[in-house]
């Protein structure tokens, strides 16, 4: 029982006829009836901003966390390059030897003379501005920590913090 149908389609059904030519186009420098011009559409009027008010209930203490330490280890590593290029700047700019001809001026030269690189030299302005990013790193990680806490503690009495998102 093999049929050989070359049509998948079902036969019965309203057979639908060719579109039919499209109207010819005037000549490009061809007038148009006034008749025959399109009328003027009128756009759209503009739809409202949507407007969703929300509430933050919680902030997750874990991601404040990891958040905290990211952007305090970035703003430590700032840190430390701040104060090696200001130091590069005051020393290319020859402060330190201003400050040292104006202290032995003051001091006398019986004293033997001050310099100031003895110390504040680059590898001390390094390391403390090194010690002081790392202090910087645990304490606000600690605080923003502590400040998610407390905000999850307040926001349970009071509800928490309305925020309104609109679409431009």
């Amino acid at each position: 029982m093999s049929t050989s149908n070359s049509n998948p389609r079902p036969t019965s059904g309203p057979r639908v006829s060719a579109p039919a030519r499209p109207p010819q186009r005037p000549a490009a420098g061809a007038q148009r009836p006034a008749a025959a011009r399109p009328a003027l559409v009128k756009p759209a009027p503009k739809a409202k901003a949507r407007r969703a008010r929300l509430l933050v209930s919680k902030v997750e203490p874990w991601s404040v966390l990891k958040m905290a330490f990211l952007l305090s280890v970035a703003l430590g590593i700032i840190t430390v390059v701040a104060a090696i290029v200001l130091w590069t700047v005051l020393d290319l700019t020859g402060l330190f030897d201003k400050v040292n001809s104006l202290m032995t001026d003051i001091q006398g030269t019986e004293s033997g003379g001050f310099d100031l690189k003895k110390y504040a030299s680059l590898g001390q302005v390094a390391s403390f501005a090194t010690i002081i990013a790392v202090v910087n790193v645990v304490l606000l990680t600690a605080l923003s920590m502590l400040s998610a806490v407390l905000y999850n503690i307040s926001a349970t009495l009071v509800g928490g913090i309305g925020v309104t998102l609109t679409d431009d």
